[in-house]
């Protein structure tokens, strides 16, 4: 069995024939103009568009952290620390603080300062030290009968 197929023809533009004489049009220098480094053959400007701001220019700059810097602040949720509690019976006696963090390896070495938010309901009754806190996570901890201490 065959099938008909419907041909259409589309009328394709014809070529441009450069440097084929004077009466042509688009002899001698072949639409390039004069000189310069336009008119040369296999040299293209590489991000030029014509005076306008070039695309790398227009958009922001992205990806980079750098490694010097300052003030580092690990931040960890009330619901993050019982999930670590549940884990580890031995970690609720100790007190929690960045560096009991970073020895279990819960919190990467880079972080220089702790912070904590308090989302969900929290129960354990612990000693934690920080450098930051919000509201509602200071709350949480003194109403289940915690302490927060505070680093300047």
């Amino acid at each position: 069995m065959q099938l008909n197929t419907l041909k259409l023809r589309i009328p394709k533009a014809k070529k441009k024939r450069l440097g084929r004489g004077i009466g042509s049009s688009k002899g001698k220098t072949s639409g390039r103009g004069h000189k310069g480094q336009k008119s040369r053959s296999g040299v293209a400007i590489k991000s030029f568009e014509g005076g306008q701001m070039p695309l790398y220019r227009r958009l922001p700059k992205r990806g980079f952290n750098s490694i010097n810097k300052k003030n580092l602040i690990a931040i960890i949720s009330l619901s993050r620390i019982q999930e670590i509690i549940k884990k580890n019976t031995s970690f609720s006696k100790d007190k929690i603080n960045l560096s009991n963090l970073q020895k279990l390896k819960l919190i990467n070495k880079k972080y220089k300062k702790l912070k904590l938010l308090g989302s969900n309901d929290f129960k354990e009754k612990l000693n934690i030290e920080v450098n930051a806190i919000s509201k509602s996570a200071k709350e949480k901890i003194e109403k289940a009968g915690g302490t927060v201490t505070l680093i300047k």
